[in-house]
């Protein structure tokens, strides 16, 4: 069975390293590079300056999933705003029920 993790070598600061990720992870760091006009090896730079900790791996997989992450919260805190600026009207009969 083939490994859903492929190894990457991507250009980081002047330098060559590589990265292994799934499939998945790869194209959301794609997808988040594009939507900042960034490229790929300056997103990943970033993210490289960024780390506290752990494998250049690891860090990027945590911050694609952060930023997936977040977008669901602001919808969800959107919604939520929505929810209390709309007064709902109960009535008794409805609020026993």
């Amino acid at each position: 069975m083939k490994s859903p993790v492929v190894k990457r070598s991507i250009v980081i600061a002047g330098h060559k390293t590589s990265v292994s990720l799934e499939d998945a992870f790869w194209r959301g760091l794609k997808e988040i590079a594009g939507g900042r006009d960034m490229t790929l090896s300056d997103l990943v730079s970033t993210i490289d300056s960024d780390r506290r900790h752990g494998n250049l791996s690891s860090a990027i997989r945590l911050f694609v999933l952060d930023h997936y992450r977040s977008q669901i919260v602001g919808v969800t805190a959107e919604a939520d705003k929505d929810a209390q600026r709309e007064p709902i009207a109960v009535s008794a009969q409805s609020a026993l029920r």
